[in-house]
């Protein structure tokens, strides 16, 4: 045996102490014990770092890099490989041999002494001479004394250097093969959960990514500091007490809070800076206060930064040199339209070169690392990336698919941005090349607000797996009551809207496995059942006609263009309408069955609402407002009520949609965020859902005698933003309310993107993965 002292063994069979392993099969034999045992992967990978410094201590960082690598791995990983190294190693009737030390506070190390096993020898010859076999033992063993010379022919010398020659090309090729197993990484678990010959099975396939927190309540908005080793998120507080900044290291340490929240103050919206240091966060606090501040990521002093005003909209995040932070577009006493940055030193604000329209609002800005590039959204309520050089200049669209974003992030080659997306009903995350505008899917299930370190393209994330569930609120002088839940499910259910004649409802369900429209008639609950042939879009809410016949719904075709049906739900007719605009995201009837209003985005990107008298063809157009993003019919006031993408509140026009009609209804509510969860009854009663730290649903009746109070509806349950309806005469409300819910993040190593390739056939581009 040859005895190794400071390299990896480069053999298959090695003998640590009373111990043989087989490398290839991972198998461990124990002299004394009645059967092998077989090592995990990442068991393997720990006992091969070990061996190359018997006696010596290795750390658990060390460890951690050379087994775990580009990944975020708990202390407990790495003591259960241990573990099953030292079962591996111990007899039957043993409680088990001191094969392993641990070092306190510092790592492990290997007791024992390692040594190479020589390889059985291999069959060159049906009947090979006695001294074929001494060469051949000569290659794999240690030189022993040669026998006497004998004499021997010339075929006998000759041949014996034939088959020394072709030992030496045997174990060349076995001490390659072997070193190129030992550097092998450990084999992930294959994806349909069996063995890669497919004979047993193993367990259920490993997600790529792990949760790095598991409380009942919500984290989110994760930053990830450069190097990837840590990550700041936003915690709520369980007992309603606001949220804070909490950071998480790789290791299973506990989190700790970034700063002290003052009482009735709110941390949110954390941004590490480019060099590790720092993380930039908004403090919201009594009255609408908002302010920027800059604390060490270690912890330590604050600095404030700038004043804010108080509204879920703010964004902001470092210049790539770390010297000052940009912000997008700013509401309230703050107001600000476009992008600017500020000079953290100085405090001057510099606005950045470019065009914005009156009605944009540019959120969510975040320079390239290469300071190349601003990326941001234009009107969240639309949906789509924008680019614009970062000295300034013209701005490109990136994405034209008015979906609902969830978050977006670069990754360090400052081409690709990973972005969460609204999807039926769920959240996924897409990754977008902005030079090829491909997109591909991520494959992460229910996760949003990506964000990525500079370095290394460790991924965190926010996951949610909420479950809704429909009910029905009593409404008495503006003040809900206990909610009724209606067809229950394990599903997600939505967007509930229910007829004038105040018995049919439908709604947006994944309750079937696939998600749909749902119809029912509230007197017979048996009649519960899918509306087959569309796919309604998760942003707008179904709208019914005035005889309750028919339905206006949103949806997608087959190539995900946007497309307005009209539903018979009671005998399941459904027709594309020829709506003549460029993208109609909205429908509604004005009315009567022959007129339709349409919420659309024009070839100039530019939102609109738009009256059209549909019993010409094509449609004629009556009337329009500009710099609408949702609309609602009110009967009773013979009017229009609609949301604008530059402000929050609502405004009101005739059913003609005249612009000396228009009006402003409400300064405040809805806000710019929520301007989806607002409802009209037939009566004339406007209701409104929001939330506060201290209830997760609440009502109120913008136009009753109260004043508007706000009003807790549900103390616990998030209440779905995207819709909800009243009964006709205001006596209750349907909603969809989260019956489960919670959300944890989630980090990873996001893959590398996929390789565009070139064909011969011009103009052909397709995606080969690494």
């Amino acid at each position: 045996m040859n005895v190794i002292e400071s390299e990896t063994p480069a053999a298959d069979r090695i003998r640590i102490g009373e111990c043989t392993i087989t490398l290839s099969s991972r198998e461990v034999v124990v002299d004394g014990a009645r059967r092998p045992r077989r090592l995990t992967p990442k068991a393997l990978g720990v006992l091969k770092v070990l061996m190359r410094v018997p006696g010596a201590v290795v750390t658990r960082d060390d460890l951690f890099a050379e087994v775990w690598p580009d990944t975020l791995p708990t202390n407990d990983v790495l003591t259960q490989a241990i573990t099953q190294l030292r079962k591996a190693f111990s007899r039957d009737d043993e409680a088990g041999t001191a094969y392993i030390e641990t070092i306190a506070k510092t790592g492990y190390r290997l007791l024992q002494p390692v040594s190479v096993l020589a390889e059985p020898l291999p069959d060159v010859d049906s009947a090979p001479g006695e001294d074929e076999r001494d060469a051949l033992a000569a290659v794999f063993a240690a030189p022993t004394l040669a026998p006497a010379p004998r004499p021997r022919s010339r075929w006998r010398r000759t041949r014996r250097y034939v088959f020394l020659a072709i030992g030496l090309a045997m174990a060349v090729a076995l001490l390659v093969l072997t070193a190129l197993l030992l550097q092998r990484p450990a084999g992930a678990p294959t994806p349909n959960g069996v063995l890669e010959d497919g004979s047993r099975v193993v367990g259920s396939p490993q997600r790529p990514y792990r949760l790095i927190t598991a409380t009942a309540g919500f984290e989110t908005y994760p930053t990830v500091s450069p190097d990837g080793s840590q990550v700041a998120y936003e915690a709520d507080d369980a007992s309603g007490g606001g949220s804070a900044i909490k950071v998480q290291t790789s290791g299973n340490a506990p989190a700790r809070l970034l700063t002290d929240t003052p009482a009735g103050h709110s941390d949110r919206f954390p941004n590490w800076s480019p060099n590790g240091r720092d993380i930039a966060f908004a403090r919201f606090g009594p009255e609408a206060s908002c302010e920027v501040l800059i604390a060490s990521a270690t912890g330590g002093a604050i600095r404030h930064v700038t004043r804010c005003d108080g509204t879920e909209l703010l964004s902001f995040d470092w210049t790539p040199d770390g010297r000052g932070l940009v912000f997008g577009s700013l509401s309230g006493r703050h107001a600000h339209r476009g992008i600017r940055v500020l000079d953290i030193a100085s405090g001057a604000w510099t606005p950045v070169d470019y065009a914005v329209a009156d009605d944009s609002f540019d959120y969510a800005p975040r320079f390239s690392p290469d300071g190349r590039w601003i990326v941001f959204v234009r009107n969240p309520q639309i949906g789509d990336l924008w680019r614009l050089p970062a000295t300034g200049g013209e701005p490109e669209q990136l994405t034209s698919d008015s979906a609902e974003i969830r978050g977006w992030a670069w990754r360090g080659d400052s081409r690709h941005i990973v972005f969460g997306r609204r999807v039926d009903s769920e959240a996924r995350l897409y990754e977008l090349d902005t030079e090829t505008r491909t997109l591909r899917d991520v494959g992460l299930d229910d996760a949003q607000s990506p964000a990525l370190s500079r370095h290394n393209n460790m991924l965190a994330f926010v996951h949610r797996k909420a479950q809704f569930g429909l009910f029905r609120v009593p409404v008495k002088d503006g003040r809900p009551g206990i909610p009724e839940r209606l067809f229950p499910s394990n599903g997600r259910d939505g967007q509930p809207m229910l007829a004038p004649d105040g018995q049919q409802l439908v709604f947006t369900s994944d309750r079937s496995g696939n998600y749909g429209l749902w119809w029912a008639d509230l007197s017979r609950p048996e009649s519960l059942r899918p509306v087959e042939g569309l796919r309604p879009e998760t942003r707008q809410s179904a709208d019914w006609s005035p005889d309750s016949r028919h339905l206006l719904v949103s949806g997608r075709d087959a190539q995900a263009q946007p497309v307005i049906y009209e539903v018979s739900p009671r005998d399941e007719q459904i027709v594309a309408l020829p709506v003549p605009v460029a993208q109609p995201l909205q429908a509604l009837y004005a009315g009567d069955n022959d007129h339709i209003l349409v919420v659309e985005r024009d070839h100039d990107e530019r939102m609109r609402l738009s009256l059209f008298d549909r019993r010409v063809t094509p449609w004629k157009l009556l009337g329009s407002v500009d710099g609408v993003s949702q609309a609602r019919l009110d009967p009773a006031h013979q009017r229009v009520l609609f949301t604008r993408l530059s402000a929050g509140g609502l405004w009101s026009a005739n059913l003609q949609l005249d612009p000396a009609s228009v009006q402003q209804v409400s300064e405040d509510r809805p806000s710019r965020w929520r301007y989806r969860t607002w409802a009209v009854a037939r009566d004339g009663s406007l209701d409104y859902l929001s939330s506060r730290a201290d209830c997760s649903t609440v009502f109120a009746r913008i136009n009753a005698p109260s004043n508007g109070e706000e009003v807790c509806l549900d103390a616990n349950r998030l209440s779905a933003g995207n819709g909800f309806s009243a009964q006709p005469d205001g006596s209750a409300v349907y909603l969809a309310l989260a019956v489960a819910d919670g959300a944890d993040i989630g980090v990873m190593t996001l893959p590398e993107p996929p390789r565009p390739v070139f064909s011969a056939a011009p103009n052909l581009l397709f995606w080969k993965g690494k």
